[in-house]
């Protein structure tokens, strides 16, 4: 039997900005029998800044929390597709990198030489819950909704270290979605950047990346996006807000974390607060869509 317990590691945006992807992920894990145990005294693991600016750093932050799980001994599960990438990137370097690894030892105090999964919650819910056993426990479909999934950059780059079955065609976020009843539309946009790292230092460059996913989304047939990722939902949401950036761009699309459809379509308690937390108020779309009443 496929163990389900799992060191937690909610990171910032979680117990923040995306307190509504923090909030779903739990309710969804407790109602399907995943056990999470939060890492204790977990930091930030340093996307997107600390890469961009120190490269020890950038492996000592995660360093530490992978330092911290290697302790407790449990594979770790992470939902932030930033925090995903960063840990397991400095989890691969710091395990073929001896004199790397000894660096980020002396700069955290402990061994962080973590020899254990870490996993991101779409790919335990695709490869060890499985769709079939999600279809079952679907109490409302959701088939009156048109979305396109967007995985963005981190859950497919760099392929060596991450989990979905494509870089350029990744197909798990679409399955899992089709399994909840979602009228998934093709795409080819769907592991484009949204630019969000970009979006203080090159705010021109962020905005014709948004326009052009919004844009496809919509030629696509979708009434909104799917994502994975709490910066990139940040981004997408913030720059269909002209007063916010003086962006002036058309489009009103309602931006989603698969969690929180799949905590709908369970019928589990809290989507209703969740969906009223985004930038993008989808509770029209939903109304249209015979997903919540009205």
């Amino acid at each position: 039997m496929t163990d389900l317990s799992f060191t937690y590691y909610p990171g910032c945006s979680q117990s923040g900005s995306a307190s509504e992807y923090g909030d779903s992920t739990e309710v969804v894990c407790a109602a399907l029998g995943i056990e999470l145990a939060e890492l204790p005294d977990w930091n930030c693991c340093g996307a997107s800044s600390a890469h961009m600016t120190n490269d020890l750093l950038s492996v000592a932050l995660p360093g530490r929390d992978l330092a911290a799980a290697r302790r407790i001994g449990r594979d770790v599960l992470v939902v932030c597709a930033a925090c995903y990438s960063r840990m397991r990137i400095a989890q691969s370097r710091m395990l073929e990198d001896e004199k790397l690894a000894r660096r980020v030892e002396r700069a955290v105090g402990e061994n962080p030489r973590f020899e254990g999964r870490v996993r991101h919650l779409l790919d335990v819910l695709v490869n060890d819950i499985g769709l079939p056993s999600i279809r079952e426990r679907v109490a409302l479909s959701l088939e009156g909704l048109k979305a396109v999934p967007y995985y963005g950059c981190l859950l497919v780059r760099p392929p060596e270290v991450c989990f979905c079955d494509s870089v350029e065609n990744p197909t798990d976020l679409d399955r899992f979605l089709e399994a909840l009843g979602v009228q998934v539309r093709p795409w080819s946009f769907k592991t484009d950047c949204c630019g969000g790292s970009l979006s203080l230092s090159r705010p021109d460059v962020t905005e014709k990346l948004v326009n052009k996913i919004f844009t496809r989304a919509e030629e696509a047939g979708a009434e909104c996006i799917v994502a994975a990722c709490p910066m990139c939902v940040a981004n997408l949401e913030m720059r269909q807000k002209p007063s916010t950036f003086a962006f002036e761009l058309p489009h009103r699309l309602p931006v989603l974390y698969f969690t929180e459809l799949l905590a709908l379509a369970m019928g589990l308690p809290g989507v209703d607060e969740w969906l009223k937390s985004h930038i993008i108020d989808p509770l029209p779309l939903m109304r249209r869509a015979n997903l919540i009443r009205a």
